[in-house]
């Protein structure tokens, strides 16, 4: 299951899924992970998905112009 990073607070690392945020050590967090990434569970460690974020940002680009263009 796909989480998205919302950010990190000290030594936590805290992720959303469906609405639902939950806190992880950042140990069990890859380091190369930064807030927005999706990430997904291993087995040992949450690590990025370059696909599935780069297609959010995709979607999150392509609504930002819907949005833009709208207010001209």
């Amino acid at each position: 299951m796909s989480h998205i990073v919302e950010g990190f607070e000290g030594d936590l690392c805290i992720l959303e899924s469906d609405g639902k945020l939950r806190n992880v050590p950042r140990s069990q967090v890859d380091p190369k992970v930064k807030p927005g990434d999706v990430v997904e569970w291993n087995g040992t460690k949450w690590v990025p998905n370059l696909r599935e974020t780069e297609e959010r940002s995709r979607h999150i680009r392509a609504l930002m112009d819907e949005v833009w263009e709208d207010e001209e």
